[in-house]
């Protein structure tokens, strides 16, 4: 029997055992996650069984056949695809048996507390600081940029330990409650007229030395895995044909041949032949993530990404003239959820502004990909082996 036979016949007996129609929907996820269904390439007791990555697929299918809820991977896309493989890769026992449960059943809510207002791009320019005391450490700081944290229990938060250091030495990571008294939340409303995002102040925060993720002073290194997850999960989600933003435009074309041109013509066709080059690429990249870890690749299918979206929306722009301009709701709304797809074309076009900067700014990325994947020469960095605390702000 092929691996993925016998996976397919242990998801049958599960469902037998747990028929999703009349099972509880977050008894059904707590119990697909300690049967090993959750994460399959994941540890045997932490949601997997040590299987290739690769059979999830097959998994997820079969679930799906049988009308299983999901976890809503949307909602909880930080927590799934940023700090759930930091956890497996460098906390505790006791961190992962804490932690990942709960996360993947969507019960707890992650947050990313990594950008700052003087540290973006560079983001080992970081300054909040986390000082020891006894057990514990005290935290300091702002950030930036944080979506879901009006949502979030847990953060993963990057600060300073050592201002004596070069910058990239000096961080240490840790794992905080968005609940402690110290930390303060508030809303940035966007272009959209939404608050997504968030800037979070923390003043006097306390986080056990239990909830340190790597060793002291390696955070630059854990945030390594953080990112690189993050790249690969904003750019590497599984697609149809003519899904995400090239499906609204594509029908719209259908729809209203009123507005086609020549020149609007050429356009979606080449953007249609490069949304389907990024899907499959897409996929290539998954098999690669299911033989190991991600690499510079994520930034590369981040990038190209974040330009096709802002391409697509402004055709469908110009599709639509005057009504493409339209926007359903300006008014200050916190959404769960951000949806590309499910709104106006004025909503996709304001949003899609955004996409070149989060999850590491299309500069950032294009350094990498010259550097990590082509090999090209690293630009020069004069502040490599200065002390964080002499360096000009």
């Amino acid at each position: 029997m092929s691996h993925t036979d016998e996976l397919i016949g242990r998801t049958r007996e599960f469902l037998a055992a747990h028929p999703p129609e009349q099972t509880d929907r977050l008894d059904f996820l707590r119990a697909r996650f300690d049967a090993g269904l959750a994460w399959v390439h994941y540890p045997k007791g932490l949601g997997g069984l040590g299987a290739p990555r690769s059979l999830q697929a097959a998994v997820d299918a079969e679930l799906a056949a049988a009308g299983a809820p999901d976890n809503d991977p949307r909602r909880i896309g930080i927590g799934l695809g940023m700090a759930a493989p930091t956890i497996l890769e460098y906390g505790t026992e006791e961190q992962k048996r804490r932690f990942l449960r709960p996360l993947w059943t969507g019960e707890e809510v992650w947050c990313q507390l990594f950008s700052e207002p003087g540290a973006g791009s560079d983001l080992a320019a970081l300054g909040t600081r986390a000082v020891r005391d006894g057990d514990a450490w005290v935290v300091d700081g702002q950030k930036v940029w944080t979506s879901s944290a009006h949502l979030a229990r847990w953060a993963i938060l990057i600060a300073r330990t050592d201002p004596d250091l070069p910058k990239h030495q000096g961080i240490t990571y840790f794992v905080c409650d968005m609940t402690d008294p110290g930390v303060e939340v508030r809303p940035l409303r966007q272009i959209t007229g939404e608050a997504e995002f968030n800037e979070v102040f923390l003043t006097g925060v306390r986080i056990p030395d239990t909830r340190r993720l790597g060793e002291v002073g390696e955070g630059w290194r854990v945030a390594q895995t953080t990112l690189m997850n993050e790249r690969v999960s904003i750019g590497g989600m599984r697609l149809p044909r003519e899904g995400g933003m090239i499906g609204p435009v594509a029908r719209t074309w259908r729809e209203r041949p009123e507005a086609r041109t020549h020149d609007l013509h050429q356009r979606l066709l080449r953007l249609w032949v490069e949304a389907e080059v990024a899907r499959f690429t897409g996929e290539r990249l998954r098999q690669q993530l299911a033989a190991g870890q991600p690499g510079p690749e994520g930034s590369g299918m981040k990038l190209a990404f974040a330009r096709l979206n802002q391409e697509i929306s402004g055709l469908e722009v110009e599709l639509r003239g005057e009504e493409g301009l339209l926007y359903d709701d300006w008014t200050m709304r916190r959404p769960e959820l951000v949806d590309f797809t499910g709104r106006d074309a004025g909503y996709r076009y304001l949003r899609a502004k955004g996409n070149s900067i989060e999850g590491g700014t299309s500069e950032v990325l294009l350094n990498i990909v010259a550097e990590r994947v082509l090999g090209l020469p690293a630009e020069p960095r004069t502040d490599k082996d200065v002390a964080w605390k002499d360096l000009s702000r």
